[in-house]
């Protein structure tokens, strides 16, 4: 492994704390085996940020400077990525497992006839090749993935390791894409947000979650919302939950919901896939209820209970109840 090409994401004029993490893990995989690391930042007007991410982690940093870089379309910031990739030689490349990731980095990997390995967690160097760990089964189980392809293309869990924090002499040079408008078969149109409803949960001070070892929909409103209501605090999910319909979206706490902080959060059946865990695990204190002892979220947890949450969970609510009178 010689070069190592991160992909960086821009939103709201700035480089997302992601891309961060990113440098973090191209700088251990670089370390290990004597590697250099490289970056591109793509969008219009980014100077300043090339500048910037190059002194935090990005090294030496191609920006991609383009009004049709602005917005996000899969063909021109693939375009992109294949130019920063001639230009580098990478044999590593690194996106977020974010929605743009996941649309974009598959196409970029068999663009190139490249290996392809996404939702990794950590990743390490073994005899000079990249070893990617990821969760399966629902996080019950880690995979350990190797790949006998030249290159790799990787996307990685936003919030699976700590921003970079060290610093260094970075360079910028202005990378040229050839792109046409003409030539693209889909074009950006609007950014539109939800409405909010329901419950904020990024708001609340004490959030009791339920992930599938709940069982039945029917099952938060008996046993995980009356635990929430007497702790005065608000109900959440996990994506699982979400997925089969047994509570709406406002409810997912996770890299695709709702990234919350709160005093005390409690997770009942959870399972602890690192979707969730990114949404939950900066929580001030963490309980989690599940019967399997080595459920992933016992990792983030300051206090774990290895039981069965029909036993606990009410008697609890119970308890609290009796003491509040």
């Amino acid at each position: 492994m010689s070069t190592i090409l991160i992909v960086t994401e821009v939103q709201n004029g700035a480089i997302r704390e992601c891309s961060f993490e990113l440098a973090s893990f191209a700088h251990k995989i670089a370390g290990e085996t004597g590697g250099s690391v490289k970056s591109l930042v793509t969008g219009q007007g980014i100077e300043g940020l090339a500048e910037d991410f190059s002194k935090k982690g990005g090294g030496e940093v191609y920006a991609a400077d383009h009004e049709l870089l602005a917005t996000y379309n899969a063909t021109t910031l693939g375009a992109a990525i294949r130019a920063a990739i001639e230009a580098s030689g990478a044999d590593l490349i690194l996106l977020s497992n974010t929605p743009t990731g996941w649309d974009v980095a598959p196409r970029v990997a068999a663009a190139l006839d490249a290996g392809f390995v996404s939702d990794c967690f950590s990743m390490s160097a073994a005899g000079g090749k990249p070893t990617f760990h990821r969760r399966v089964f629902n996080g019950k189980l880690d995979a350990t993935v190797s790949t006998a392809a030249e290159r790799v293309v990787a996307t990685v869990q936003p919030g699976a390791g700590k921003p970079f924090e060290g610093g260094g002499e970075g360079s910028v040079q202005k990378l040229e894409v050839p792109l046409d408008a003409g030539a693209l078969r889909s074009r950006f149109v609007a950014v539109k947000k939800a409405e909010a409803k329901g419950v904020d949960l990024s708001k609340a001070s004490v959030i009791v979650s339920g992930g599938r070892g709940v069982g039945a929909p029917e099952k938060f409103t008996e046993v995980i919302q009356p635990l929430a209501d007497a702790l005065g605090g608000a109900m959440g999910a996990s994506r699982p939950v979400v997925d089969a319909g047994w509570l709406p979206h406002e409810y997912q706490v996770g890299s695709s919901g709702q990234v919350v902080q709160p005093k005390l959060y409690i997770a009942c059946g959870i399972s602890g896939a690192i979707q969730h865990l990114v949404g939950m695990k900066t929580s001030n204190y963490i309980i989690a209820i599940n019967k399997d002892p080595d459920a992933p979220i016992f990792e983030v947890a300051n206090l774990g209970v290895v039981a069965d949450l029909f036993e606990i969970v009410p008697a609890l609510t119970k308890a609290i109840q009796t003491a509040k009178g």
